[in-house]
């Protein structure tokens, strides 16, 4: 039956397909273009913010699991779960979308204000109690976390992880190609570890990924804008807290952990574009290396182009899913 319940990751991924080009056709008409920063001379010929269609792709397919359910399977769903973090999602959807749309005069919203969006996105989680308050802690043992965990772990997680997934990006296919890596081994973990339904939540994202992945790969057609940088980070976070697996998130996260340190490092005003040339070819922006983009760029040296770039970051996030895979 769980298996037949995949429907609902068919109804993202085509929705996504089919809505995709219809947002760039409007973003052409209306003006919504961005400059693609890693072409030579910057053409602003790129549809922007898609991210928001892959979050209501998501949101519907993930309904559409629970009409199976329901209605045609006749069994029980965890609503309250499932809403939690549809609620969550879509907050930070429409965050991100007014960050594109109306921040972007500005240099987008503030770090303070992003994450006390994010921080009231996290609140649909903490009125559940989501999570078990357990946790093994390194060289401390269980620790029972009690009503802090629902009041303070919860929050820092999801603003935390929303912020920081937002960290790597800029390059075509970057953001949703970690997306998918990433979502995908974590809803195979959801399954292995007994929890089908929140498998098909995460999986219900990454055929909306695959979706817009088709239309976002170097060269791009459409960006996908903080809408989905927020709304991927949340889940990320929302699925280890229900799914009781946040040790396995956290190896997986790593190299977002090095890309804050890095950006940290030039105190979160270097961008992470390379410089191109006419042929294609990137070249480091800077002396120093702030970004995993750069280190990227510095390794494949005067062959770097914007694809190989993000192979080579998804294939440093694949070496930490590996490790993830081995502790299960």
């Amino acid at each position: 039956m769980e298996y037949l319940l995949m429907i609902s990751v068919l109804v993202s991924f085509l929705l996504a397909v089919i809505l995709i080009p219809k947002w760039i056709s409007v973003c052409k008409k209306v003006g919504l273009l961005w400059e693609d920063m890693n072409k030579f001379g910057h053409p602003k010929t790129v549809a922007s913010s898609g991210g928001i269609v892959v979050v209501m792709s998501f949101i519907f397919g993930v309904l559409a699991y629970v009409a199976l359910k329901t209605f045609v399977f006749g069994g029980t769903v965890r609503a309250l779960e499932i809403f939690a973090l549809l609620s969550m999602v879509l907050i930070l959807g429409i965050a991100g979308l007014v960050d594109d749309l109306f921040g972007w005069h500005h240099g987008g919203l503030s770090m303070k204000a992003r994450l006390l969006l994010a921080f009231a996105a996290s609140v649909p989680l903490v009125v559940i109690n989501a999570g078990v308050h357990s946790m093994n802690v390194p060289f401390f043992g269980v620790i029972n976390f009690g009503i802090w965990f629902p009041l303070v772990i919860i929050p820092l997680a999801v603003a935390g992880v929303s912020t920081t997934y937002n960290f790597l990006a800029g390059f075509g296919g970057l953001e949703a190609g970690q997306g998918i890596l990433i979502l995908g081994f974590l809803s195979f973990v959801a399954y292995v570890s007994g929890s089908p339904w929140l498998a098909v939540v995460g999986l219900c994202m990454v055929g909306a990924l695959v979706g817009f992945y088709l239309f976002n790969r170097a060269p791009a057609k459409v960006f996908p804008g903080d809408s989905i940088t927020y709304s991927i980070g949340a889940l990320i976070a929302g699925m280890a807290i229900l799914g009781n697996f946040e040790k396995i998130a956290l190896i997986v996260f790593i190299p977002y952990f090095i890309e804050m340190f890095l950006k940290l490092r030039g105190g979160l005003k270097k961008h992470s574009f390379g410089v191109p040339d006419k042929r294609g070819n990137l070249k480091m922006p800077y002396d120093k290396i702030y970004g995993l983009e750069h280190l990227a760029i510095k390794i494949l040296g005067p062959g770097a182009t914007e694809r190989k770039v993000t192979y080579l970051i998804h294939a440093f996030q694949i070496l930490f899913i590996l490790v993830a895979f081995l502790m299960l």
